[in-house]
């Protein structure tokens, strides 16, 4: 059964790679439709470090100059603000989710900057660090797989994490806080994604700890590949946060999962973290993780809870 729905997932894993080549050049011109707000795009970013994608910044009603606002970058932009548009249909409903969380004044003004993933995206979401410390054999089992089962590979690169946050920090930062009224400092300044996208989020806050105060990791896909029987991914970035997670002092992590579909891999190697995280100091003010018996690893999923990780890390009360 279980070898079974691993199939049937790596299957639809491949298919949305093809669906994100395929519709990537068609969407970039397609208007994002918002229930509030308005998104504002920056058409095939270039950058030096990866390669070019759009950048939706979502702004929220009543934006003005007058204001500063925190910014909250997120992964896989082009599955965050309207339904109509994506491969599957779902979307995270961060502009209504927001909205409402701004109008009860539950969370400090902040816009948001949806970075779209690409055909690239496992080989640009995958910790490199850790990735490095593994045995080389398993590296090139990692960057084959795909190939091995559906003829068809996953990741369509070497690993290229480290670059891909360098564009973020290096490149998109000092556009957005040029081009709009941002708050730029540290405490202000915060990641968040799933599934992969947990990974790169998490990554990120270790790697630029002066840059990202918080980080938001919904589904994080802590196997890293999908095989999961003597898998050394989870130990390897096991040791990775226990070498580098930075002071609890200054930063706020949020991680979850579900129950359901490939969440379901995810609470023993989500209790190896938690405790790696008491060990450095975090407690419940600065850290969470929460469990969400029958939700799945999609969409609609992390829609349903993402006011929960908002909350958490752009409260008013900081």
């Amino acid at each position: 059964m279980w070898e079974s729905f691993m199939t049937r997932y790596i299957s639809l894993i491949i298919c949305v790679i093809s669906l994100f080549a395929c519709k990537q050049s068609k969407l970039e011109f397609q208007d994002i439709n918002v229930a509030a707000g308005k998104i504002e795009r920056i058409k095939n970013f270039e950058s030096e470090f990866v390669s070019p994608r759009n950048i939706d910044v979502w702004l929220p009603d009543k934006y003005s100059n007058k204001i500063r606002y925190a910014v909250l970058y997120m992964h896989d932009g082009q599955m965050l603000f309207d339904s109509t548009h994506t491969w599957n249909k779902q979307e995270w409903g961060v502009d209504e989710t927001m909205s409402k969380l701004l109008a009860n004044k539950e969370i400090r003004n902040t816009l948001v900057v949806g970075v779209w993933s690409t055909e690239f995206r496992h080989s640009e979401y995958f910790p490199q660090k850790p990735f490095e410390s593994l045995p080389e054999n398993f590296r090139d089992s990692i960057l084959s797989f795909g190939t091995r089962h559906e003829g068809t590979a996953l990741f369509k690169s070497n690993i290229n994490s480290d670059n891909y946050l360098e564009f973020i920090v290096e490149e998109l930062k000092p556009l957005i806080d040029e081009k709009y009224s941002t708050l730029q400092d540290l405490k202000n300044t915060f990641i968040a994604g799933s599934s992969m996208g947990g990974l790169i989020s998490i990554y990120a806050l270790c790697e630029y700890p002066d840059v990202f105060s918080g980080a938001a990791c919904l589904s994080t896909h802590w196997p890293g590949s999908f095989d999961t029987i003597d898998n050394p991914v989870p130990r390897a970035f096991a040791q990775y946060l226990d070498e580098n997670l930075p002071e609890a002092e200054n930063h706020r992590i949020y991680f979850d999962f579900g129950t359901e579909t490939l969440d379901s891999l995810y609470a023993p190697l989500q209790a190896n973290v938690d405790s790696i995280m008491r060990q450095h100091d975090y407690h419940s003010d600065i850290w969470k993780t929460i469990k969400f018996e029958g939700e799945n690893h999609s969409e609609t999923a992390w829609n349903n809870r993402l006011h929960i990780p908002l909350k958490f890390l752009l409260s008013e009360d900081d």
